[in-house]
C-alpha cells in the first residue's frame, strides 16, 4: 500500500498561496526570500522518493506550464517531467504534460485506489482544495510543511476550510539557516 504525503510551502500565518510567484497573488514569490540549500535538498529528496504526483487542476495547470521546458542538472526537473502525474479535475478533459492522467470520478475514491495499488510515496503538492478533501476523508498519511518566517496577512490558507479537528503526531523537525522550519507530521494513529 502506498503512502499519501501532502507537501506544502507555508507562511507563518498558514498562507500557501503562490509561493512561486506565477499566479498573480500580490505577495506571490514569497518563498524565494528564503533560499536554503538544505531546504532545496529536502525538496529534491522528496521528489526523487515519490512514485507518483497527484495534483488539483490549478496546481497542475501551473506546473504543466512551467516544468516541461526545465532542466536543472540534479534530476529534479527530469523526475517532475517523467513521473506519473494524476490530476483531480471536473473541468479538464485532456492533459498535455508527459505521463499525466486524469482521475475519473470522485477524487477521494481515485486517490484511495492509487494508494491501494502503489507501494511508494504518492505526493500531493500545492492543490489546497484537494489536500483538504483528502484530509477530511482521512487519506493523508503524512504532512511535510516548510513553514517560512514571514507573515503575509492575506491569501489562501491550507486549513482555512477544515471541517473537523484532526490531531497529528510530530515525526520530525528541521530548522534551516533562514529560520524556515520543515515540520513532518503523521497520522496520530500511525
Amino acid at each position: 500500500m502506498g503512502k499519501v504525503v501532502v507537501t506544502e510551502f507555508l507562511s507563518l500565518d498558514g498562507v500557501m498561496e503562490d509561493p512561486g510567484g506565477a499566479e498573480g497573488f500580490r505577495h506571490g514569490g514569497w518563498s524565494f526570500k528564503f533560499n536554503d540549500p538544505e531546504g532545496m535538498k529536502f525538496k529534491l529528496d522528496e521528489t526523487l522518493e515519490a512514485q507518483a504526483l497527484v495534483l488539483g487542476r490549478v496546481t497542475y495547470e501551473g506546473f504543466a506550464k512551467a516544468w516541461p521546458g526545465m532542466t536543472d542538472g540534479v534530476g529534479f526537473a527530469d523526475k517532475m517531467n517523467s513521473m506519473p502525474k494524476y490530476v483531480a479535475s471536473t473541468t479538464l478533459t485532456s492533459l498535455d504534460w508527459t505521463n499525466s492522467h486524469l482521475l475519473k470520478g470522485d477524487a477521494v475514491q481515485a486517490v484511495r485506489k492509487l494508494r491501494d495499488e502503489l507501494d511508494g510515496v504518492i505526493l500531493i503538492a500545492g492543490s489546497r482544495s484537494l489536500a483538504a478533501t483528502l484530509k477530511d476523508a482521512d487519506l493523508v498519511d503524512e504532512w511535510r510543511l516548510m513553514v517560512h518566517p514571514i507573515v503575509l496577512g492575506s491569501g489562501k490558507r491550507l486549513f482555512e476550510d477544515a471541517e473537523d479537528a484532526k490531531t497529528l503526531k510530530l515525526a520530525d523537525t528541521k530548522v534551516l539557516e533562514s529560520g524556515t522550519l520543515i515540520l513532518t507530521y503523521r497520522r496520530a494513529d500511525a
